[in-house]
């Protein structure tokens, strides 16, 4: 064995603390072993619709919870399936798409990196509100391009390659986009995924922010730092484009799954019309039906 290799080894094999797992040997959040995962997996935010959507599948062979993540493996038609929660937030997602894909990628024994990469395909079904009048509540859009607030992408090194900056320099242009933010990015959803999985369906930019009240424009007892910023978002164009809505993940889902090599799609219900003030109380059967349609495009 030559120094280089034997560099090469050790570089691989991971301390315990960058991947720690459980007792039973599973990964230490999602307290799953690997071969519990498919390689199609449904991302939703509340473990109760892991649940709804798992009463749909034809078989389930792993059914596993510990906090905010909860697992549902099975059989539709002919396609095996994940379903798991990630809770709320793109700080949930940094430690769902990493932990994921270590259960596809790494040795969770040794450490070691698989030398051929495993690609999967993130589907997050979630809920979402409209930033256009002409999206009333009830409405599926399909993130073709999902633009982060967050900055949970600015801790990784050598993100550059999957961004579009264009889009993001425009849109911090016209919000005005204050230093003490962390910079929007912005990246592309899996042609393939969009294609397959959203014909039909109303296609748009999506902000993912840190929070839910003065993120994304809300006020209760405190002002947002732009009282004007949900007004600006919705006036905003590009290349023909325009931000259909705000939720919460789709930014880190996208640009970890971009740097893992992974898929990574973000379809949601519109359950409020920030324009027009329009809230729907009963979104569970509206989720159902994407659900369906997304379980039958990944079964076709």
């Amino acid at each position: 064995m030559t120094f280089f290799v034997f560099l090469q080894l050790i570089i691989q094999v991971m301390k315990k603390t960058e991947l720690i797992t459980n007792p039973d040997g599973s990964v230490f959040h999602l307290h799953l072993l690997p071969g519990e995962i498919a390689d199609n997996i449904i991302i939703v935010g509340d473990p109760g619709r892991v649940e709804m959507i798992g009463e749909m599948l034809d078989s389930v062979r792993v059914r596993k919870s510990n906090r905010e993540f909860s697992t549902v493996t099975g059989s539709y038609r002919d396609a095996e399936v994940t379903i798991i929660s990630s809770g709320i937030g793109t700080d949930n997602i940094d430690i769902l798409v990493n932990e994921l894909d270590a259960l596809a990628n790494i040795n969770l024994k040794t450490g070691e990196i698989a030398e051929e990469p495993h690609s999967l395909s993130f589907i997050r079904l979630g809920t979402s509100g409209g930033l256009q009048d002409d999206l009333p509540v009830g409405s599926f859009i399909a993130t073709s391009k999902a633009v982060g607030f967050d900055g949970v992408l600015h801790f990784y090194e050598g993100y550059e390659w999957c961004l579009d900056h264009m889009l993001a320099d425009a849109l911090a242009s016209h919000l005005e986009w204050p230093d003490v933010l962390a910079y929007p990015y912005a990246v592309d959803a899996d042609a393939y995924l969009l294609e397959r999985l959203a014909s039909g369906i109303t296609k748009g930019i999506t902000i993912s922010t840190p929070g839910f009240y003065a993120p994304q424009g809300r006020r209760l007892r405190l002002e947002p730092f732009d009282s004007d910023i949900n007004e600006n978002i919705t006036s905003f164009r590009f290349r023909g484009e325009r931000v259909t809505n705000y939720e919460m993940e789709s930014s880190a889902i996208y640009g970890l799954a971009k740097l893992m090599d992974h898929k990574a799609l973000t379809i949601c219900v519109v359950i409020g019309n920030r324009v027009t003030g329009e809230f729907l109380n009963d979104y569970k059967p509206a989720v159902r039906i994407l659900a369906k349609q997304v379980l039958d495009g990944l079964s076709s």
